[in-house]
């Protein structure tokens, strides 16, 4: 499985893409795939202050409910609306169309705190094979 380069990660599945001071934050192919077929995403209103590592979004499987942390902290600038018309594109397409908030970066520093593409994919491979 490829992990994109220019992401960083939470060891929970959730990916960030930083552009300036905006970030876009999904779910990763291995986080999807371990949450099965996604049947609704419960998004956060924009203008919505959110706290690195604590839950900002539910997304509903038909396995279970699973709450999302947020990378980092910010504020919600845009959700992906077309999420409430087609949850799915979390699976198909978890780093293109399945984006699921756009939001300001408050710490930019807090980037550091979070993993590459290779160490994260380390994380993945240690979860499968236990």
């Amino acid at each position: 499985m490829m992990y994109p380069d220019e992401l960083r990660y939470l060891d929970s599945h959730q990916w960030i893409k930083v552009e300036n001071d905006v970030g876009v934050i999904g779910i990763t192919q291995y986080g999807q795939e371990k949450m099965g077929e996604i049947l609704y995403v419960e998004l956060p209103s924009e203008g919505r202050k959110i706290v690195q590592k604590e839950s900002f979004s539910t997304l509903e499987s038909v396995k279970a409910a699973f709450d999302v942390p947020s990378p980092v902290s910010g504020e919600i600038l845009e959700v992906n609306q077309k999420l409430n018309q087609d949850p799915s594109l979390v699976n198909k397409d978890p780093y293109g169309e399945g984006w699921l908030v756009k939001v300001k970066i408050f710490e930019p520093s807090e980037l550091d705190s979070l993993l590459t593409s290779s160490e994260y994919e380390k994380i993945v491979e240690k979860n499968q094979s236990s």
